[in-house]
């Protein structure tokens, strides 16, 4: 399995351009999935200089309903004519980093090529997507200040929006996650995957005794760590240091499982 950044906040290369968001085009045995499509078509131009074609994606991904992650989403329905976008059925509500507006496109949400998930959806064989929202979380670090929208109320944002795709093959289990909202201390204890991909929501958290214990906790389980885009890099720095087995994944860096 190849997985390569199309889209992070930083970049492996002068010649990839980054910003905030993030997309990842993975490649299988038997797939070519595209899990999240960035802040803006940013993608496509690096995919084009990474020489990856998006128009043999056959399966695609929306980890959650947020503009870094979905603004995308119209420029791939547009150069990719065959492959079906699944996203949690949650992912077009109205959501907020305080009045902020940072949903999705709603003028999207009838494109018939989109097919909306319920909490466990299996895509394929070996593909299958969780939102875990009946699981207990054993960690709750709160909203992070996102909100949603309901009955005309901001409310705390509960993230159901959100949901995670488990790869099963050559008897790895892959776990690829898009900004672990439910708390990825939370996510790792769920899953307890072979390898987890996917940004840990800690950019805004100081370097302190706190954030020491999540990674000595995340260091206690038989997992790979690929972090990227809402870690932060200096919280993947200060993390890197209690963790055996913790990587950076950034915009036209690859990773081979």
């Amino acid at each position: 399995m190849k997985i390569t950044a199309l889209t992070e906040n930083t970049s492996s290369s002068e010649n990839i351009r980054c910003e905030h968001g993030l997309s990842l085009y993975i490649q299988t045995d038997k797939y070519n999935i595209l899990f999240d499509m960035g802040q803006t078509d940013l993608f496509e131009e690096n995919a084009k200089k990474l020489d990856l074609d998006l128009s043999e994606i056959d399966t695609a991904v929306l980890s959650h309903g947020h503009y870094d992650h979905s603004g995308g989403l119209a420029r791939f329905l547009e150069i990719n004519q065959k492959a079906s976008v699944y996203l949690n059925q949650y992912a077009f509500e109205p959501h907020y980093n305080g009045t902020k507006y940072i949903g999705m496109d709603i003028s999207l949400k009838d494109n018939d090529r989109l097919i909306f998930t319920d909490d466990v959806f299996q895509i394929a064989d070996g593909l299958t997507l969780y939102s875990c929202n009946d699981r207990k979380k054993p960690y709750e670090l709160g909203s992070f200040g996102l909100s949603m929208v309901q009955n005309g109320e901001f409310l705390p944002d509960d993230f159901r929006h959100e949901h995670y795709l488990l790869i099963e093959e050559t008897g790895k289990r892959i776990l690829i996650s898009g900004c672990s909202h439910k708390g990825i201390m939370n996510i790792a204890e769920w899953f307890k995957p072979d390898v987890l991909i996917g940004g840990f929501h800690f950019s805004k958290l100081p370097l302190d005794d706190a954030l020491k214990s999540y990674a000595e906790r995340l260091d206690e389980y038989d997992t790979s760590f690929y972090t990227c885009h809402c870690t932060g890099v200096s919280q993947y720095e200060f993390m890197k240091t209690y963790m055996k087995d913790l990587h950076y994944i950034s915009a036209g860096s690859t990773i081979d499982i």
